[in-house]
């Protein structure tokens, strides 16, 4: 029994008395840290790539030098601001042998905690349409009063004021908006009645006219209208540059290009192009608006058949006046454009400018032909009645013939003026481009 029990005391003894050498740094590295029991080692652990390790020198080297404990304590160690559950390593305890030596796992990371929401007093982020969000606010954007009072953006003093148009700030010093309004008073399924006090020829070579017109208009819509309107010339006369052909060298135009109108009546449309509104005075506001028209209707035309004279009856001097001849009632059409100033809902001002067209053939004066003509100066040379005579219809003698009372002109004279105008028949087309000025009511 006694070599037996002195063997198994030396084996018991050998591994105390064997040296003891410290262990390499890399294999401390890879001790695994058993962490403590609780709730967070029932998680497994993410898994991470496999670490790697420094390589064995080969070959002869010399032997590295042992580390403190302490060093390999921070090698192993987590990183700063990670909590770690596991036991503190003993530097000078060897690993137990019970235990296989296994590549160190990484501590299981702690569960983060959601960050905080932190609340500001700034003004909440604009969004567009159907809750879209805005666009990045650019520097010189406006800010509500109580924001950042160092900015020299521009100031507004409600949120809704920052509301983008078309993709900009309204209240951008930089953006301009343009504002189309309606209408302030409705014109459709109005009537208006203007009156023209005043309407004056500008183009007027070899004739002059001045008037007076009334214009009827009914508004079917807003833009459109259909149109009435009347004109009556109160003086219709040969130019002073015609009279001057006729006084000094017995010459005057074209019977057709000096045909005077005395009366018109014409229908037509009138549209409304554009309109608008402006501020005068105190602030009031006026609605304005572009009217074109046009129409077609007739008119009344005369001709001058002798220029106004003295006539000398056994030593007296009497002055008569001018003497027209009718020439018949002519095709008219009418084409024009002005400007409508309105005030209030029921007045307003027109200034237009329109062109009476209509056509010029004297084949006529007071309803007698050439034919007419000759019969009659025969019968004034014979010293014969007119009435006995053979005319047309049409033709009334009477202007021709008998004296006035008061000035002793005896009109068979007349005859062969008004023989001259229809005996080389003319024709042409006048223009008649006259200036309108007026008042209307709408009701």
């Amino acid at each position: 029994m006694r070599p037996f029990l002195s063997l198994a005391l030396l084996v018991a003894t050998a591994p105390q008395a064997a040296p003891r050498v410290p262990a390499p740094a890399f294999a401390l590295a890879q001790v695994q840290q058993v962490p403590a029991p609780g709730a967070e080692t029932s998680v497994p652990p993410p898994s991470a790539p496999p670490q790697s390790f420094p390589e064995a020198p080969v070959g002869p080297s010399s032997r590295p030098e042992p580390r403190v404990p302490a060093e390999a304590a921070e090698a192993s160690a987590p990183p700063a601001g990670v909590r770690s559950n596991a036991a503190p390593a003993q530097g000078t305890d060897e690993v137990p042998a019970s235990e296989p030596s296994r590549v160190a796992a990484p501590a299981p990371e702690p569960a983060t905690e959601p960050t905080p929401t932190v609340e500001t007093d700034s003004a909440p982020a604009a969004t567009g349409v159907a809750g879209q969000e805005a666009p990045p606010v650019p520097d010189d954007a406006p800010v509500l009063a109580s924001d950042d009072l160092d900015s020299d953006a521009p100031r507004t003093t409600d949120a809704r004021q920052q509301r983008l148009v078309n993709g900009a700030p309204l209240y951008n010093p930089n953006v301009s908006v343009h504002i189309v309004q309606k209408k302030r008073f409705a014109d459709e399924g109005r009537h208006e009645l203007t009156v023209y006090p005043a309407t004056v020829q500008v183009n007027g070579k070899y004739t002059h006219h001045a008037g007076t017109a009334a214009h009827y208009t009914y508004h079917l819509q807003e833009n459109f209208a259909l149109q009435v309107m009347g004109q009556y010339n109160w003086y219709s006369n040969e130019s002073a540059f015609n009279l001057e052909l006729i006084d000094k060298v017995r010459e005057q135009a074209q019977a057709a290009s000096s045909l005077l109108l005395v009366w018109g009546a014409h229908a037509g449309v009138e549209v409304t192009p554009l309109y608008g509104k402006f501020a005068f005075l105190n602030n009031s506001l006026a609605q304005f608006s572009v009217v074109l028209s046009g129409g077609a209707g007739v008119g009344s035309t005369r001709h001058l058949i002798r220029p106004e004279v003295t006539n000398e009856v056994e030593g007296e001097s009497f002055r008569v006046p001018a003497r027209f001849g009718d020439t018949g009632t002519k095709f008219m059409g009418s084409v024009g454009g002005g400007f409508r100033l309105q005030f209030g809902e029921s007045y307003a001002l027109r200034v237009e400018v329109r062109d009476l067209i209509y056509t010029a053939r004297v084949d006529r004066v007071d309803g007698c032909n050439l034919a007419d003509f000759e019969a009659l100066e025969a019968a004034r040379s014979a010293n014969q009645d007119f009435a006995s005579l053979n005319l047309s219809g049409s033709c009334r003698y009477e202007k021709f013939d008998g004296v006035d009372p008061k000035t002793r002109k005896n009109y068979r004279e007349d005859i062969i003026l008004g023989r001259d105008l229809v005996a080389e028949p003319s024709s042409d087309v006048l223009n008649n481009v006259s200036f309108y000025a007026g008042f209307s009511v709408l009701f």
